[in-house]
């Protein structure tokens, strides 16, 4: 609000040929209103961004452009011995992207194979932008294989991705998590408080699948990602926090054949496929203050199609 000076009490005049005028002081300069301070952006943690057209980049675009900054995390190796292969200064173009729609971001290649990475992805993340808000878990290890031919390394690889390191960056959070970073998006009521009682300001969303069929390591072991991320929800609770599972069903990145792409999008009421901001819309409302009361749950974000 404006303040403004006001003028003082004129004193009686003293003598009758004394005019009013000689004592009554003009109005001081109106001082100019102050810039409203901006809002802090509450910080998000996202893994598994290492790729233009990946999900985990499409949800990084949509909280850029709802008010958050962005830490995010890839591991070109990963990308490197899938059949699309890595995909040069992604990480770069998508950090400049991202500030483009006015968010900090900080940008940390980590191999989740190693059990010190979470801890040094948090370490970095406030180091460069400051506390987290909301840890988004998008990354994933998935190389198809079936209950007869999948090795003893590739299972172990695939648990010690999806489901040890995914534990690993929730414990890190929630030893870490003090309350909401800034205000939420949307809010610029004045600095954020403390974490009122019934309110949730921490958000821990993970994503999952049920493709388990001829996909065995990775189905088995983002069933773990799944109960490890709805037990944050009752043990993080008095923390402020709420914790939830995306299913986004078949979303097309550039992996499927044409004739997979075919035959999943019948399978869809509407008949198409998922896209990354199918997924990226949902993220950004349960990390939104309307989206609080939804927790502990396993969302389907599919189209509608069939199990």
């Amino acid at each position: 609000m404006t303040t403004e000076e006001q003028p003082p009490t004129a004193p009686p005049p003293t003598s009758a040929s004394a005019s009013a005028s000689d004592h009554v002081q003009a109005p001081a300069p109106t001082s100019a209103a102050a810039p409203a301070p901006r809002p802090a952006r509450p910080i998000a943690l996202i893994t598994g961004v290492g790729r233009s057209i990946g999900i985990g980049a499409g949800i990084a675009r949509q909280l850029a452009a709802s008010g958050w900054d962005i830490a995010f995390t890839y591991w070109t190796p990963y990308d490197r011995r899938m059949e699309w292969g890595a995909e040069d200064g992604a990480a770069a173009s998508i950090a400049e992207e991202l500030a483009g729609a006015g968010a900090r971001t900080a940008a940390i290649e980590a191999d989740l194979t190693d059990p010190d990475t979470p801890a040094r992805i948090f370490d970095e993340a406030e180091q460069r932008l400051g506390p987290v808000t909301a840890l988004v878990l998008s990354h994933a290890e998935s190389v198809d294989s079936g209950l007869l031919d999948t090795t003893v390394e590739a299972f172990d690889r695939h648990f010690a991705v999806n489901a040890r390191a995914s534990w690993l960056l929730i414990r890190e959070y929630g030893l870490r998590f003090r309350g909401g970073s800034g205000n939420a998006p949307g809010d610029d009521s004045g600095p954020a408080p403390s974490t009122a009682p019934g309110t949730a300001t921490g958000r821990i969303i993970a994503l999952t699948s049920d493709h388990t069929v001829g996909n065995l390591p990775y189905g088995a072991s983002k069933g773990a990602l799944d109960r490890i991320t709805l037990a944050a929800a009752h043990e993080l609770a008095h923390l402020g926090v709420t914790a939830n599972v995306i299913n986004p069903g078949p979303v097309d990145t550039g992996w499927m054949t044409d004739e997979l792409r075919t035959s999943l999008a019948r399978g869809t009421p509407i008949g198409r496929l998922g896209t990354p901001q199918d997924t990226a819309h949902l993220v950004d409302f349960l990390c939104s203050p309307q989206g609080q009361w939804v927790n502990g749950q396993l969302l389907k974000s599919n189209g509608g199609a069939a199990s």
